[in-house]
């Protein structure tokens, strides 16, 4: 679906091109001068090759930088983790829901593929694609996400498809200590209020499971997070955000277009009381769901898993799942 393409790194386009190459070399050369041109020329291409997808060449500085554009460059090698040590022990699940919008993970997944990379992070991409007929859930998504991200992963990492970290300095690492807000009020372009979580949000596993995953109630946009926050501090977990970064803002590039995309903030029935309330009994425990499809694909290079999603809506406790 997302083909990976290289693009030859020395084309000669015209023909007096061609000629103003081949005058370089003497008008008699012997079998062994050709073949030792050619050696040089497929090392210095292979080598430019690398130092462009590597970000080695005209690498942008810290902060708010724009993120780089795509390049098909070859994904890190599983091996490599298991055998360098500087990768470290731990394995992310970077869990991604989503609907409907190609654009975004586009540009999301080999940029977070190359981010992580560059920080040494052992990481597994999962797209989270509901393809049934109910309003979106992000909050069951995840939940989802979490139960079919198998055992080598040790932490996860809800992410939102539309929110790129710019900044170097962000810490992606192994939260031991507890959930970690990457994107934070200080740092968020929209959300500003001190009991945000979402957006970037790291937690083990472990924690996770303390929490009982997110509410399953929640169909439509918003509010998801405000009820987890809830369910961090009942499981009486310390929430940590990030320290030191002076990019504020300008800290993440927020791809969302609001004339584009709209967002389904429609109440229905009792939703708008019940969305205010802590869900006490529901969560991990009772996600109704089933795996579609599961597809291993690669975006530009970067290695992805797509889930095909079908959730399910128990209507007589949730009859705002579908818009009718």
């Amino acid at each position: 679906m997302f083909p990976s393409r290289r693009k030859p790194a020395v084309c000669v386009r015209e023909e007096a091109g061609s000629r103003r190459l081949l005058a370089l070399l003497p008008r008699k050369c012997s079998v062994f001068q050709l073949f030792f041109v050619a050696l040089l020329l497929g090392f210095a291409s292979l080598l430019w090759l690398q130092l462009s997808c590597s970000g080695d060449v005209a690498r942008r500085g810290h902060g708010a930088a724009a993120p780089d554009p795509l390049k098909p460059c070859p994904p890190e090698s599983r091996a490599s983790w298991a055998e360098d040590p500087s990768w470290g022990p731990h394995r992310l699940a970077l869990l991604i829901p989503f609907r409907e919008r190609f654009e975004e993970l586009l540009a999301f997944v080999p940029h977070m593929h190359r981010f992580l990379s560059r920080k040494r992070i052992r990481h597994h991409i999962f797209v989270l694609n509901q393809v049934d007929h109910y309003r979106f859930n992000r909050a069951s998504l995840i939940n989802v996400g979490f139960l079919e991200s198998g055992n080598d992963t040790d932490y996860i990492a809800m992410h939102d498809v539309d929110l790129l970290p710019r900044n170097e300095e962000l810490d992606y690492g192994f939260p031991e200590a507890g959930p970690f807000h990457v994107a934070s009020p200080e740092l968020h372009p929209l959300y500003h209020y001190k009991t945000y979580v979402g957006g970037i949000l790291l937690l083990t596993k472990q924690h996770y499971e303390m929490c009982n995953g997110m509410s399953n109630r929640f169909w439509g946009w918003g509010r998801e997070d405000d009820e987890f926050y809830r369910r961090i501090k009942g499981a009486g977990l310390q929430l940590f955000r990030p320290a030191g970064i002076k990019t504020g803002y300008k800290t993440f590039q927020h791809l969302h277009d609001p004339a584009w995309r709209k967002r389904d903030q429609k109440r229905i029935a009792t939703q708008k009381q019940e969305q205010f309330k802590v869900d006490r009994d529901g969560g991990l425990n009772n996600v109704r769901y089933r795996i579609e499809s599961r597809t291993a694909l690669s975006v530009a290079g970067a290695p992805c898993t797509v889930l095909n999603i079908l959730l399910d809506c128990d209507a007589s406790k949730t009859p705002w799942c579908t818009l009718s």
